[in-house]
C-alpha cells in the first residue's frame, strides 16, 4: 500500500522535516498440529529485509485494529490481537526521498485464525511461516519485537 494520504498531506506542509508517527508491528502466531508454533514473516519490497508485518496507524484508529489490517492488507491473513507484548521508539529512519520519520512502535502477539499467506499489495515480497527457533534473518530491532510477542501471556516489554 502506497504511503497514506494523511502523511502526503503532512508532508506538503513540513516537506522533509522529522515527523513522530505511531507505528504497529504483529507478530502473528499459529499452533498447528504436527506443525508446531509458526511465526508469521514477510520480505519488505523496498529493503529485502524479512520481517513480521509492520504498518502506520491511521488517524483515530486503535493501534489493535491497525495490526489486524495490515496483516490482512499485507498478507491476507485474518488474526486476533491477544496482548501488548512491546513499546519501542525507532531511530530516524530517512528515506531515498529525504523524508525523516521517527516511530512510536506497538508490537502485537496476534493469532492466526484463517488465510494462506502471500504478498498481497505489494509492500512484500514473500510471506512464510517459520518456527521460532528458524527464523530468517532479521534485524536484531525485528528479531526483540518477535521475541517478546512469543509468549502467549506476559506483561509489555519497554
Amino acid at each position: 500500500m502506497p504511503t497514506p494520504d494523511f502523511i502526503l498531506e503532512l508532508r506538503d506542509k513540513i516537506g522533509t522535516a522529522p515527523l513522530w508517527l505511531t507505528g504497529v508491528t504483529a507478530v502473528v502466531i499459529k499452533d498447528e498440529p504436527g506443525a508446531g508454533r509458526q511465526v508469521l514473516c514477510v520480505r519488505r519490497a523496498d529493503t529485502g529485509e524479512w520481517t513480521p508485518v509492520t504498518g502506520i496507524v491511521d488517524p483515530g484508529e486503535h493501534p489493535a485494529d491497525a495490526a489486524v489490517r495490515e496483516v490482512a492488507e499485507e498478507a491476507a491473513v485474518t488474526a486476533s490481537p491477544t496482548r501488548l507484548a512491546k513499546v519501542g521508539v525507532t531511530s530516524t529512519i530517512t528515506y531515498a526521498n529525504g523524508d525523516r520519520t521517527r516511530y512510536i512502535d506497538l508490537t502485537w502477539r496476534l493469532t492466526w485464525s484463517a488465510g494462506v499467506p502471500h504478498p498481497a499489495d505489494g509492500e512484500n515480497t514473500e510471506a512464510a511461516w517459520f518456527a521460532p527457533d528458524d527464523l530468517p534473518a532479521m534485524s536484531a530491532e525485528m528479531a526483540a519485537r518477535v521475541a517478546a510477542a512469543l509468549p502467549e501471556r506476559g506483561e509489555a516489554v519497554f
